[in-house]
């Protein structure tokens, strides 16, 4: 293997650079993206309880999983929920922006990985197919032993570019998959939390005031890769 990374030369350094990083991304967004960690059964279990009855139970307030990207919207519609519908729709509309905003975290990147990591080992072989040129033209074509190291050089980065790119794009095109699934999944949450909040059942109002917990931490996949 080091004889491999040795003979594509020095473009085999962002090639691998590249590699490590669309790694660490695929294992920190397959961990980020999990179902139960954006839509927490405990708090779909909760909100279909509250749907229910059509009301807002104040004994499970204190209980609400808030620490996750769906949690985060629910604290926000019961936070504002005194304030129209129309306020509430846009609340809730803001802070959902800045959760989908965190859900697609780093998959630019990803795409970014998988679209020049080709184009730097086709780099590589147009390199290796003048470093070939100019050997033939100063000692002819006899000596293969020199017109194998920019034969290998051509040869190599191409193939390590196609390495990286490929399982990368593959990831990238899974998690703006996921990305949209989770989405569409939280917006129906939200309409269905927006027309509660819009219209509480007189049976059981809300007599006090919700304050959402502060944040904890979201997860340590979630924090920025190096």
């Amino acid at each position: 293997m080091l004889d491999l990374i040795k003979a594509g030369g020095w473009l085999m350094a962002p090639i691998l650079a590249c590699s490590f990083a669309a790694t660490l991304i695929i294992f920190e967004r397959l961990l980020a993206l999990r179902r139960a960690r954006v839509l927490p059964e405990r708090l779909l279990i909760m909100l279909r309880r509250w749907a229910e009855p059509g009301a807002v139970s104040p004994l499970d307030l204190k209980m609400l999983p808030l620490n996750s990207p769906l949690g985060r919207i629910v604290a926000t519609g019961l936070a504002n929920r005194h304030r129209g519908r129309e306020a509430l729709r846009e609340r809730i509309e803001d802070v959902g922006r800045h959760v989908v905003h965190e859900l697609e975290r780093f998959l630019n990147t990803l795409g970014t990985i998988a679209a020049i990591s080709p184009l730097l080992g086709l780099l590589g072989t147009v390199m290796g197919m003048i470093k070939i040129f100019e050997i033939v033209s100063t000692q002819g074509n006899s000596n293969f032993s020199l017109l194998s190291i920019g034969i290998a050089e051509a040869l190599v980065t191409t193939a390590a570019g196609l390495t990286v790119a490929i399982p990368s794009l593959l990831f990238y095109r899974y998690f703006q998959g996921r990305v949209d699934e989770l989405v569409v999944q939280m917006e129906q949450e939200t309409l269905e939390l927006i027309d509660l909040l819009d219209h509480p059942a007189p049976s059981e109002p809300l007599t006090e005031s919700f304050t959402p917990p502060a944040p904890e931490n979201m997860d340590e996949s979630a924090s920025p890769s190096p």
